[in-house]
């Protein structure tokens, strides 16, 4: 009787020791699926191929399978914006990419004020530009959020005293069109056409000396962009 009792607890233990493991292993999987990474397929795959492609990272199919070239690109645009260059499309890589994974409504509500302020910098100070050219001009302000000479928050960098003209003679209160609004989402979404610029100037107009002296990255429509 008691060697049953045993062996009855013994396989009790046991039938609870595989339940646990597979719960654990059906958690990891899941976990994995959340991300996006070589041999991943479906819809996130997609959006992350077309934002990498529009914004130059990319130049593969759009085929929502995440392929050799997905992963170079994700670890290209990843080097560029600071992150792990894994090429694996975790929740730090998604954010920076526009592309939504539960985020909370309290940094949604935070970029949706990003995207407002922003926007209203661009069209005010480039809205004769092309798309190019406006995305660019984000970029910059985005740029000096990151560098230790500047404030560390797109407000700050924005109402900086003499920064931007557009402050300075009121068209940041303009509002912005729905071209300005997608260039500063593409903008915050780590696309830079600036090439890491943190000044941008009109030749044809700039008075200050000083400004011709910096490197230049890249000209784009009337703006000459630079370090």
């Amino acid at each position: 009787m008691i060697k049953n009792k045993k062996k009855i607890i013994i396989s009790i233990f046991a039938i609870i020791s595989i339940t646990i493991a597979i719960f654990f292993a059906l958690f990891r999987d899941n976990s994995v699926e959340a991300l996006s990474k070589y041999g991943s397929r479906g819809n996130e795959v997609t959006q992350i191929q077309t934002k990498l492609k529009r914004w130059g990272y990319y130049n593969g199919s759009i085929d929502g399978i995440y392929g050799t070239k997905t992963v170079e690109a994700v670890k290209y645009f990843q080097r560029k914006n600071g992150l792990t260059a894994d090429g694996i499309a975790g929740p730090n890589t998604l954010k920076a990419m526009g592309i939504s994974s539960g985020s909370s409504s309290s940094s949604s509500a935070n970029n949706s004020n990003n995207v407002n302020l922003l926007s209203r910098l661009i069209y005010g100070e480039s809205r004769g530009e092309t798309y190019t050219g406006q995305v660019a001009v984000g970029a910059v302000v985005l740029n000096r959020v990151k560098s230790s000479n500047f404030p560390n928050t797109i407000a700050g960098v924005i109402y900086q005293s003499g920064a931007f003209d557009a402050v300075s003679d009121g068209q940041i209160n303009m509002t912005p069109d729905s071209t300005a609004k997608k260039a500063a989402q593409d903008a915050l979404n780590g696309w830079d056409p600036s090439y890491g610029a943190i000044y941008y100037f009109n030749p044809a107009t700039a008075t200050n000396k000083w400004i011709w002296s910096r490197p230049m990255t890249v000209t784009i429509g009337k703006h000459r962009f630079c370090k």
